[in-house]
């Protein structure tokens, strides 16, 4: 392991000072007269720290000492200073201590970076002092990120108006503090070994800034080994040929369920398994030596110290690509790791690819491809679900299909021992079937090729990601689950939305935002119009669209008289708009009308409809899919109820129309889009500049 070094605080100075960052006059001295002089030259008041490599909070060790007026208190805060850090740190190295100015009151900031397991270098910001601990007000950035990132960074924290101005109080040095944030971004991606540091306080003022306080940490890093990726041929997906070895005759065995999942397969199939010689209707071999011609899937669900030895037979064959069921490997310590490394060797020697092992299998519902042993047949349709959970999968897969959610793929990462989660994010990149990706994820390997891939796919095609372990527990659970570190889940979201991913925080919301995102592609803006004729549902929207970052525009002047010239004169004439629920389908189509000679005044239409006696779901429904047609804005439908409402619902569905039986899942849905679409621009702006 390598060496880590902590600069001591003058050496920390002079790295800041190099990357442009202010820092105060300061001088490091050996003797109390030095320390008088010292002070003297630079002017009082002045500040005296102990200097050494080997404390880190001087303060607890009496290693600092504010407020020193003249040159007699400085001598005798030299002297006090040495007596306490021997007193309190008697093995502890003591380079002398630093006399620097003791500069005025100002913004206290706080500028970090931490060297992410998964992404890197990442940079931090957020109020200084305790109260970043307090209040958790801070962002995030992966380096490298351009000015604009710089700048929203700033501006999204909570505490951002104490920078701009409020009330009475004149606004900060916004400029300067983007340099500073800049300079430490240079300072931690060219700083030799930086490995993490921290500048707290950054004190901000009106005019200026200063670092006052700095940690730096530097490692002699050896060039670490990056993960090997082999480019994955998406055709291996596209088998004319599959053998199941471990398929059984036991319909309590899971090489029974595999088989009888592949029987509608329409290429060859060929069950393996010595004690057999016939499975489900079909011939079986005891051995893949056995099948007469070449194989060009296998499906592996047997014991896994038998595994390395199948892939030699498969590579015999020409195998191309092995889906490995079978459990018992790193998921159980180092025994089983070592077993992985065997299998890897003698795939790469045949040129074989490796779904999992440990893993659920693949389900490609247009190819009638199911490797897996999920007793559910999912439908069709555009999403792609990657995870690194099997047991989320199958719970998935069994709610999707009352719930009519069709799929392009399906796929159970495991172990990732070869294939990772960025190859088939590559996949569906390139599949025509697939319009949005939602991923599961509980850790990331490759965070640099994670987020290229995000950059790539998400301005054609949305990614939704789901991350476990956003709690302490949680974080607990994914590190047994799956062997190996989760990560910090704030460096995780951070990522995510700078790449332009669409963070989620359950399954439920995911699912909502793919099929929003599958139907209706970006929003043009965060402007929304809420039609409705249900007053209380009118306030509840209201609510749940400042809650979740969807904004509701006052409507313009020209589009109020026109709604006045045939809705009831007690209308609300606001938005969202109450437009009275005595009017029936007919009222609906004619405000719908109205909004498409007003497209300039929002970006997006919810409509939402309660059962009522003068209301046909199915004609309003209708009506919504005819203006659906007639608009490039974002059109949602609200159709709230049970079985009265189920006719509109359809219809909905049918012309790719997202609906909601809850109006806060459908503003958070919209919400999501609203900001991934916001931080698209940033990004597009910053690859720009």
């Amino acid at each position: 392991m390598a060496k880590r070094e902590l600069l001591t605080e003058d050496e920390g100075y002079r790295m800041l000072a190099r990357f442009g960052i202010p820092v105060p006059a300061f001088e490091v001295v050996t003797t109390a007269e030095e320390a008088a002089l010292a002070a003297g030259r630079m002017g009082f008041p002045v500040v005296m720290k102990v200097v050494s490599p080997h404390i880190v909070h001087k303060s607890d060790v009496g290693g600092v000492i504010t407020s020193i007026t003249g040159e007699h208190e400085a001598r005798e805060a030299f002297d006090r200073i040495m007596e306490q850090v021997v007193t309190h740190l008697p093995e502890g190295r003591v380079k002398g201590v630093i006399v620097e100015s003791e500069l005025p009151r100002g913004l206290e900031l706080f500028i970090g970076g931490k060297t992410d397991p998964a992404f890197g270098r990442v940079l931090s910001f957020g109020l200084g002092g305790t109260a970043i601990e307090i209040f958790r007000d801070f962002s995030l950035r992966v380096l490298p990120a351009g000015r604009k990132e710089l700048v929203s960074m700033v501006r999204e924290t909570r505490g951002y108006p104490l920078i701009a101005g409020y009330r009475n109080y004149p606004p900060l040095d916004e400029e300067e503090l983007i340099r500073c944030l800049a300079g430490a971004a240079a300072l931690f991606e060219q700083g030799e070994g930086v490995v993490e540091f921290d500048i707290n306080p950054l004190i901000l003022y009106n005019k200026g800034a200063c670092a006052v306080d700095a940690r730096v940490y530097r490692e002699e890093v050896s060039a670490g080994a990056t993960r090997q990726r082999h480019e994955f041929e998406p055709s291996l997906l596209s088998p004319e040929s599959i053998a199941v070895i471990g398929a059984s005759a036991d319909p309590g065995k899971i090489g029974y369920a595999v088989f009888r999942n592949l029987l509608t397969f329409p290429g060859r199939l060929y069950p393996v398994n010595p004690s057999h010689d016939m499975m489900q209707g079909k011939k079986a071999y005891p051995s893949v030596l056995a099948i007469p011609e070449q194989v060009d899937m296998a499906v592996i669900a047997v014991p896994a110290r038998f595994v390395p030895g199948i892939m030699e037979d498969l590579g015999t064959r020409g195998t191309k690509i092995a889906v490995i069921i079978s459990s018992g490997f790193r998921e159980t310590g180092e025994k089983g790791r070592l077993l992985e490394q065997e299998i890897l060797a003698r795939a790469r020697k045949f040129g074989i690819r490796i779904i999992g092992p440990n893993c659920l299998g693949v389900i490609l519902p247009h190819r009638t491809l199911n490797t897996t042993f999920d007793p559910t047949d999912p439908r069709q349709g555009h999403i792609a679900f990657i995870s690194q959970s099997g047991a989320i999968i199958t719970t998935v897969t069994d709610w999707s299909v009352p719930e009519e959610i069709g799929f392009s793929a399906i796929v159970s990462l495991g172990n990732q021992l070869d294939l990772d989660v960025v190859d088939f994010m590559r996949f569906a990149e390139k599949d025509s079937e697939t319009r949005a990706v939602i991923l599961y994820i509980e850790e990331i390997r490759d965070g640099a090729g994670f987020l290229s891939a995000v950059r790539d796919i998400s301005p054609k095609k949305p990614v939704i990601v789901l991350k476990s372990g956003s709690s302490a527990i949680g974080r607990k659970a994914a590190m047994s689950h799956t062997g190996s570190l989760a990560g910090d889940f704030e460096v995780y979201r951070a990522a995510f939305i700078q790449a332009g991913a669409i963070p989620v925080y359950s399954l439920r919301e995911a699912f909502d935002v793919a099929e929003l995102m599958v139907s209706q592609g970006y929003p043009e803006g965060s402007r929304a119009i809420v039609i409705t004729t249900a007053g209380g549902f009118a306030v509840l929207a209201s609510d749940y669209a400042e809650r979740f970052g969807v904004n509701l525009p006052p409507l313009p002047p020209s589009l109020i008289k026109d709604l006045d010239s045939f809705l009831p004169p007690f209308w609300n004439r606001a938005n969202p708009m109450d437009i009275i629920d005595d009017g029936g389908v007919e009222r609906f189509a004619r405000v719908l009308d109205t909004l498409l000679l007003h497209e300039e005044a929002f970006d997006i239409a919810i409509v939402i409809a309660v059962p009522s006696a003068v209301l046909d779901p199915t004609l309003l429904a209708r009506e919504i899919a005819r203006f659906s047609e007639n608009t490039r804005k974002m059109t949602i439908g609200c159709l709230l109820g049970g079985d009265t409402m189920k006719g509109g619902m359809r219809v909905l569905r049918h012309h790719r129309i997202p609906n909601y039986g809850d109006i806060e899942n459908a503003l958070r849905a919209a919400g999501r889009s609203i900001r991934i679409s916001g931080r698209k621009r940033i990004r597009d702006d910053d690859l720009a500049g």
